[in-house]
């Protein structure tokens, strides 16, 4: 975790402390619901609880240090536990295995990590529906391969972004409920010493499901199916920001991220204003997307169970949460304060001389007898002189001028192949589809 890139609530779900907590939480959990069986005393579970009411300090290097003995981190807690609660603690961890432990929580932190990710989502795509609301009818220009297409509205660049991360949302959803499960089995995941009623019990105290067949351990491809979906919000991340990216291009310049006061762009040069938020962004989506392939190789594990997926997720789990987190705040940020200049988007909609409405003439020409290959061939020689001339000819003029055009069309009805309004006819339509 590198703090330039983290923020308070997320990073405080992987602080150890954090971690001890939830682990303390299933450990008394489940001892409570082994005194109700008749398995330990209810005075084991009474006890935990009564220490844990006192809101105890969790003595992180006091666990650390007994772990550099024992050389095992649960084996550690248990015995600083054990050291604060008194003879009762000997009660806890009855029947279980280190993983029922670890995999538990691991289920917690990326369920409520989910949660907050949720948000984050929900903040973006309200910032992005109010812009686009804002520039529904904004005209600019389409690209296709980096090359003036036809015309769009920026309003639809901006639905088409928050319908992809609607959808992003819908698989967060889903990949939360994937990943929050529960798994109290014992070792190899049979229940021999401990009932399944004690995992029904902790998974309904944590808000988690119960996992049918844990095997020790938590099958990982629910972790891959986790870090996969946020390597996909990553890669959405990345098309917006790079969107963003080449409209501030100096060529372009049709939006541009907010230039606060006093902000500096170069050491060198100081009339630099540089993207450089979202170059941030792009470079933080390769985080999180390093991300899915270990969480994918970390699927084939040894039999009921090994730890070569422990040592990954120790770093996959809070670096891709954290990273993809920040990333979500500051795309928020960028389009709150996205500058957009409407006039500027008009003057490059319209230095090509007209080319933008040659699909326009082209179906004119078909429509009016001849051949699709006659008309693209009329409409391409015009087209490519108004392209050599870099937009100095008009496109319009020169279809007029051409007598194999105006045998088939008038000038009116050239004329009227050249609305830009004609392309914004279904705006509501798509906005419809997008927001409801």
């Amino acid at each position: 975790m590198v703090p330039r890139y983290a923020r308070p609530a997320m990073t405080a779900l992987w602080e150890p402390e954090a971690k001890y907590r939830i682990w303390f939480e299933i450990e008394a959990h489940a001892t409570q619901k082994l005194a109700d069986l008749g398995v330990v005393p209810q005075s084991a579970a009474k006890a935990l609880w009564d220490w844990w009411a006192t809101n105890p300090k969790i003595d992180v290097e006091a666990i650390d240090a007994i772990e550099a003995v024992t050389k095992h981190d649960v084996i550690a807690f248990l015995d600083w536990v054990a050291r604060e609660v008194g003879e009762e603690a000997r009660f806890m961890h009855q029947g279980m295995t280190s993983s029922d432990v670890l995999d538990t929580t691991l289920s917690v932190q990326l369920a409520r990590a989910s949660d907050i990710l949720l948000a984050d989502l929900d903040a973006l795509l309200a910032a992005i529906r109010t812009r686009a609301e804002e520039h529904k009818y904004t005209p600019t220009i389409g690209r296709s391969h980096g090359i003036h297409a036809e015309p769009v509205t920026f309003g639809l660049k901006l639905a088409e972004a928050y319908a992809e991360f609607a959808r992003c949302r819908t698989r967060l959803v889903a990949a939360r409920a994937e990943i929050a499960t529960c798994a109290i089995s014992g070792a190899v995941g049979t229940f021999a010493n401990v009932d399944p009623a004690v995992e029904a019990y902790v998974a309904e105290k944590l808000g988690l499901a119960i996992e049918p067949v844990s095997t020790q351990v938590i099958p990982r491809d629910r972790h891959a199916m986790y870090f996969a979906t946020l390597g996909v919000i990553a890669s959405s991340i990345e098309r917006l920001a790079t969107e963003i990216r080449h409209l501030q291009r100096t060529e372009v310049l049709e939006a541009e991220e907010y230039f606060s006061p006093g902000q500096k762009g170069s050491s060198a040069m100081p009339h630099k204003r540089n993207p450089v938020l979202t170059e941030n962004l792009t470079g933080l989506a390769r985080v999180v997307r390093s991300a899915v392939t270990p969480a994918l190789e970390n699927v084939a594990l040894w039999h009921e169970r090994d730890i070569s997926h422990s040592s990954v997720e120790r770093y996959i789990g809070p670096d891709a949460t954290i990273t993809l987190d920040f990333a979500l705040a500051r795309l928020t940020g960028v389009v709150e304060k996205l500058l957009v200049y409407p006039a500027r988007m008009e003057k490059n909609m319209n230095r090509m001389g007209g080319l933008i409405h040659s699909q326009r003439v082209l179906l004119a020409l078909t429509q009016a007898g001849l051949t699709r290959d006659e008309s693209y061939r009329l409409v391409q020689r015009n087209a490519m002189k108004v392209w050599e001339s870099d937009g100095a000819l008009s496109l319009l003029d020169l279809l007029k001028a051409d007598p194999e055009v105006t045998a088939a069309l008038t000038p009116e009805q050239l004329e009227e192949k050249f609305d830009l309004g004609y392309h914004f006819k279904h705006v509501d339509t798509i906005f419809a589809r997008v927001f409801g």
